[in-house]
């Protein structure tokens, strides 16, 4: 599995549909995914996923509004129950050999082990391999791209919360450690698992690592900090820290935002579900004064493209921000 910064052909994301995944919130969020396609169609093709003609026509007249170029997209008529693509979207691989190949990595969808509404969200891969005449290897296991992250060179992050648990949200009952990384291995050519412990408090995943610690060159992360002791995620990131010391891992902190909530719900606010497209970092803001130190770091790790900040207070309501939507598709060549 390619890294997220090499070069793609193109981003997959859902167009919003799904009102009670933002509810009370709905209005505006549309109008955020047409600020998040304006600034990625810019380095390459946005492939939205839609249910029908209608919202394609929906979509159209936004995107337009707010100034992408309609040739920059091509809209699938794929349907979702929720559309949070980078959980049950097609997980590109590229096959090695004289001849590389783009393949897909056939992980099944179960809505996080929480919901009922999944089994639209759950052919997508399926419907990817169909439309683009792709192979496909079939993992047989219930994966979300969001609890992974890789380097590009075999190593991948992951966090015992989610893909571990036994209680909570159960994906695969059953496997063990060693269950898991066989299929990592098979799949996505993963030959160094890293094992963090848990995820950040609101995280409706139950421990997806892409809220917490994400690679940002071979051998590079960032991961989270909170420096209020007394906050619940301090001692949980403090923890991952400690898990990553010896590893070989360079860890460049990058701060939390303050606790946000909404309607009384404490929510997965994080500067770490930043999506890295061809033309720019496009990162999650929450009107907090971290907001300009993280985009600043950011900066600084990403020197060849843009950081781009994106407004994500009513974003976050639906438990999730950039990188919980997108998924990239990877050119055939690094």
């Amino acid at each position: 599995m390619p890294a997220e910064w090499e070069r793609h052909a193109a981003t997959w994301l859902a167009w919003p549909h799904n009102a009670s995944d933002w509810p009370g919130k709905f209005p505006p969020i549309p109008w955020v995914f047409g600020e998040i396609v304006r600034h990625v169609a810019a380095g390459e093709i946005v492939r939205i996923l839609v249910n029908s003609r209608v919202q394609q026509a929906q979509a159209g007249r936004i995107l337009k509004k707010v100034g992408v170029d309609l040739a920059r997209v091509d809209f699938l008529r794929f349907p979702t129950n929720r559309g949070w693509t980078r959980d049950c979207g097609p997980i590109f691989v590229r096959t090695t050999g004289a001849k590389p190949l783009l393949a897909v990595a056939r992980f099944h969808f179960n809505a996080w082990a929480k919901y009922r509404d999944w089994k639209k969200d759950d052919r997508i891969p399926e419907l990817a391999v169909k439309r683009f005449k792709l192979p496909l290897i079939n993992a047989k296991m219930v994966l979300e791209g969001g609890s992974i992250d890789v380097d590009g060179r075999g190593t991948l992050l992951t966090t015992e919360e989610c893909l571990l648990d036994t209680k909570v949200q159960v994906r695969n009952p059953g496997f063990t450690r060693q269950d898991i990384e066989a299929v990592l291995r098979d799949t996505l050519g993963v030959t160094n698992t890293l094992w963090l412990g848990k995820g950040i408090a609101g995280d409706d995943t139950h421990g997806h690592v892409d809220d917490i610690c994400r690679f940002v060159s071979s051998g590079t992360v960032v991961l989270c900090r909170e420096d209020n002791a007394k906050d619940v995620n301090y001692r949980p990131l403090a923890e991952n820290r400690e898990r990553l010391q010896g590893k070989g891992i360079e860890v460049i902190d990058l701060p939390m935002p303050r606790p946000l909530y909404f309607d009384g719900v404490r929510l997965p606010a994080s500067y770490a579900n930043f999506y890295i497209a061809n033309a720019a970092v496009l990162a999650p803001t929450f009107n907090d004064p971290n907001d300009r130190t993280a985009l600043g770091i950011l900066g600084e790790c990403f020197s060849d493209r843009p950081v781009v900040g994106i407004h994500a207070v009513d974003l976050v309501w639906g438990l999730g921000t950039l990188h919980c939507l997108t998924q990239q598709e990877p050119g055939l060549t690094p």
